[in-house]
Formats: C-alpha cells, sequence, structure tokens
C-alpha cells in the first residue's frame, strides 16, 4: 500500500490587478481586470496554449475576510431575512471556512505571464491559487436545481 501523500502548502500562482478595489455583491460581468502569474510560482511558459480558450476556472482567496467574521454554520444569505437560514455550505459566499472563492470568467487574453479577464468576481490584489481553462465537458451533464432565492440573490450579480 502507498504511505499517503506528505504535507503541502498552497501557494498564489498569481495576483489579480485592476479591476474593483472593494467587494462588492453585484454587477461583476463588464468588470475587466488581469491575473499577473508570479514567476517563482510558475515558470514563463505556463499560459501556453490557454489563449485558445474564451473562458478559465479561477481559484482564489478571499483574503481579506477576517477569520471572525467567518461563518460555519447557517446564516441568512447577504442577511436578508427575505431568504431562508441555510448552511455556509449551499451558499457562495466569501465568509466561507477556507475562504476560497471559485469563478469562471471570459479570457480576453494571454500575454506572457498576464491574463486579461473579464467577470473575474475579485478584487485587486486578491491572490489566485490555480487557473485552469474552462471546458464544457466539465459543466453538468443533467440539468441544473437551485432553490428561487439563490435565482433571486443572483439577478444582478453578472
Amino acid at each position: 500500500m502507498a504511505s499517503p501523500p506528505g504535507p503541502f502548502t498552497l501557494v498564489a500562482l498569481g495576483v489579480v490587478r485592476g479591476g474593483r478595489t472593494e467587494a462588492e455583491d453585484d454587477h461583476w460581468g463588464d468588470v475587466e481586470a488581469e491575473i499577473v502569474l508570479q514567476a517563482n510560482a510558475v515558470g514563463p511558459d505556463a499560459a501556453t496554449g490557454l489563449e485558445e480558450f474564451s473562458h478559465i476556472d479561477v481559484v482564489y482567496v478571499f483574503d481579506r475576510v477576517s477569520p471572525d467574521r467567518v461563518t460555519r454554520g447557517v446564516r441568512h444569505p447577504r442577511e436578508n431575512p427575505d431568504w431562508p437560514e441555510v448552511g455556509i455550505l449551499a451558499q457562495r459566499a466569501r465568509l466561507r471556512p477556507n475562504r476560497l472563492g471559485v469563478s469562471t470568467c471570459e479570457l480576453l487574453g494571454v500575454e506572457g505571464m498576464v491574463l486579461r479577464v473579464r467577470g473575474l468576481d475579485a478584487i485587486d490584489a486578491t491572490p489566485v491559487l490555480d487557473v485552469k481553462p474552462h471546458v464544457r465537458e466539465f459543466d453538468p451533464r443533467r440539468p441544473v436545481r437551485q432553490p428561487a432565492w439563490i435565482s433571486e440573490l443572483m439577478r444582478d450579480y453578472w
């Protein structure tokens, strides 16, 4: 039997530059920014071929969320009492235990170690942990089901 993998450390592969400087809940669709890849984390050719894709999936850290604000149980999304109390894992809120965000955004261009994007809902100086090409075959293969409150919450998000 193989031994379990050893400990690992997550390292930011890049950082968001531009776009918004403050976290806001809505209207992210037209926000343009850059992801500047860090030479100490990836090689200069790490993004080669990425320009062939229209969208990327970005994993990032909500690094400005104070640990004392993290939610581990239930709450009303956006503190709106009209929406049900649901567990933090039933929300996409930034106040989650590991403070990780995942976003699919449009890739506008690749210039060496700089990825130009639109619709990334992360603010300036946010650490980026990973970038993956968005591949249709990873989209859900069956119809997506979600409660009405999340559709209402997301109405103006993009």
